[in-house]
């Protein structure tokens, strides 16, 4: 090798130390290392050494931020935004992900549909959609993400080896090969389920690693919600409305019992007051729900299809809801409002405000109407507002403090309908007319759009959507891999490894899964694909075997990305939601690594003999 294609190895094994390490974003050491690569070989290149060989261009640094798929998962933060801006998110959880009673119990009930769905839609828009659906169900449960969105992605992988158009590596593989059947007229196209020989036990064996060996080996990082640090309980009045998909259930089928950080007190239902509400109560139509807690889960509880606040103030704001936003204002010493119940002060009418929750102090409110509490200097109420209520008041003499919180804007669950829709006519049209140029980044621009257009969310929610962080390490790991491919470093690694097979059919196999593998996590799943498989071919030809396993193989491996978060874009996606470090995919990824490099070189020769 040349002198460029060691230093790039080099550069690229400190990259991974100093990523293990975990002292610096990822984001800040990954594109420092293509930087590190563009002005070495700038400097080369001035200096005029002689026989330099190209490492790392600006323009190919730049083209990962132009890569289809890195384009495609910032759409999906807009496809995604429209689903939880219109509570689309939290129906899907309910009727997919049920109620689980453990961590292990939340795993099965995850791992299951998202590996079935994986195999016939694309992963990406998967694993998007499902990031909030978990992150709520973490909250409503108690659990921890690190403890799901690891297996989230690794799900989503699973089902992606067992059919043809599972992942666009598969695509790309099956693409190399019919090109192929003109110098080889005996062989035939791969069939939509030939990758499932081996891709169902593949998937089977990364369920039960996952449950068993795997679930010990995920971080326990904090809770996800640490309902002690916050002092302040308040007081807030639900409504059951009349067309609620809530009536008729009891407490706890409606997911409204053990609420983190929440507790339902009491239940006015005609006129009385039931005060021991059980879990078997059922709920009905019109009833006044009155919960005590703090400030994220009344946040959560908002965004509950069927529920709305109890004042009929809320209706009477000038603005439209999906204009409004939660907001913590302190009652100040001098504020008209001391002394006097939230009726008597005319709120709304002074404020174009509601009052729907109020803090005093960690002391639970005993009045049970909300418009009848009497504030004090220093009370904390929580007022659903126009969003530019916080602007306006912010040095207000009547409040000590104003504030917006965070993700707070009332769900739009009149659109929920519509945004499942959407996302059900992208993945269908990204599935189903791939053979009519019909790409998945087609697919998921149009959604987007029709996600903006359709008000299932607004401009401003759908950039605030977007997770740039994740976006940039992707462009910056396809530099990576072009510097790798530039400076002949992985082609010579690859015919090296396979040259160590030393003619024997069974260990080229295993050999070609290592290479395909170890390229998968460094330089992305297609670009891996395309490198290996010419020469895997030649290899075969040399051999004088069926080249069909080989390529099967080559899929299969090149799909089956876990130890790094750089290697798929799925780990990356849930790497920030988890919490993860750099190091936990290599505890949790590598042994799921040869364990499906294990099964695959198993199967493979039973199914097509190497012989």
């Amino acid at each position: 090798m040349t002198w460029e294609a060691w230093f790039t190895l080099g550069v690229i094994a400190l990259m991974l130390a100093v990523l293990v390490w975990n002292r610096f974003g990822s984001d800040i050491v990954i594109i420092g290392t293509v930087s590190l690569l563009v002005l070495v070989d700038l400097l080369a290149t001035v200096l005029k050494i002689p026989d330099h060989k190209p490492i790392l261009s600006v323009k190919d640094a730049l083209a990962g931020m132009s890569n289809d798929g890195m384009v495609t998962v910032a759409v999906m933060y807009v496809v995604v935004a429209g689903l939880a801006e219109t509570g689309g998110v939290g129906w899907i959880g309910q009727k997919l992900l049920g109620r689980p009673k453990s961590v292990l119990g939340a795993q099965l009930r995850m791992l299951i549909p998202v590996t079935s769905l994986s195999a016939f839609m694309n992963n990406t828009p998967l694993v998007a959609m499902f990031i909030p659906v978990i992150n709520d169900w973490c909250k409503q449960y108690r659990i921890s993400p690190s403890k799901l969105m690891i297996p989230l992605s690794y799900a989503a992988i699973f089902g992606g080896t067992c059919t043809l158009i599972g992942t666009s590596t598969n695509l790309v593989v099956s693409g190399m090969w019919e090109k192929s059947i003109a110098t080889h007229p005996n062989r035939v196209p791969i069939g939509m389920f030939d990758i499932a020989w081996f891709g169902i036990p593949c998937a089977i064996a990364g369920i039960v690693y996952l449950i068993t060996a795997g679930r010990f080996l995920l971080p326990d990082r904090k809770p996800v919600l640490d309902i002690q640090s916050d002092v302040r309980s308040y007081t807030v009045e639900m409504e059951v409305e009349p067309a609620s998909p809530l009536a008729g259930k009891t407490i706890e089928l409606a997911g409204l019992r053990n609420l983190p950080g929440l507790y339902l007190t009491a239940i006015e239902r005609a006129g009385q007051m039931l005060s021991a509400v059980g879990p078997d109560e059922v709920l009905r139509a019109g009833d006044r729900l009155v919960f005590v807690g703090i400030v994220e889960s009344i946040v959560d509880l908002q965004k509950i299809r069927g529920l709305r606040p109890a004042t009929n103030q809320v209706v009477k704001l000038s603005a439209p809801r999906p204009q409004r936003c939660l907001i913590e204002a302190v009652v100040s010493d001098t504020s008209p409002l001391n002394g006097r119940s939230i009726r008597e002060g005319r709120f709304r009418s002074v404020y174009n405000a509601v009052v729907i929750a109020v803090a005093r102090n960690g002391e639970r409110i005993t009045d049970m109407k909300i418009g009848d509490i009497v504030l004090r200097t220093g009370d904390t109420l929580l007022l659903e507002a126009p969003t530019a209520f916080a602007e306006q008041h912010r040095n207000s003499r009547d409040f000590f403090l104003v504030s917006t919180v965070a993700n707070s804007n009332p769900p739009r669950h009149d659109r929920a309908v519509m945004s499942i829709l959407i996302l059900v006519g992208m993945v269908l049209a990204a599935t189903f007319l791939e053979r009519f140029g019909v790409k998945m980044i087609h697919a998921a621009v149009v959604a987007a759009g029709l996600m903006i257009i359709t008000r299932c969310c607004t401009g401003p929610q759908a950039r605030r959507a977007v997770d740039w962080q994740v976006l940039t390490i992707i462009a910056a790991a396809l530099g990576l891999g072009t510097a790798l491919e530039n400076t002949g470093a992985a082609k010579a690694i690859a015919e090296e490894m396979i040259s160590l097979a030393s003619g024997n059919a069974w260990a080229t196999l295993a050999m070609l899964y290592l290479v395909t593998m170890v390229f998968t996590e460094l330089i992305t799943n297609n670009a891996a694909a395309a490198l290996v498989f010419p020469i895997a071919a030649a290899a075969a030809d040399k051999l004088g075997v069926d080249f069909k396993p080989y390529a099967l193989t080559i899929m299969m491996a090149a799909s089956a990305s876990f130890s790094t978060p750089i290697g798929y874009q799925t780990n990356l996606m849930v790497m920030a939601p988890g919490g993860y470090k750099f190091s936990d995919f290599f505890r949790v990824g590598i042994p799921l690594n040869l364990l499906m490099m294990t099964v695959t070189v198993l199967i493979a020769p039973l199914i097509w003999p190497l012989g």
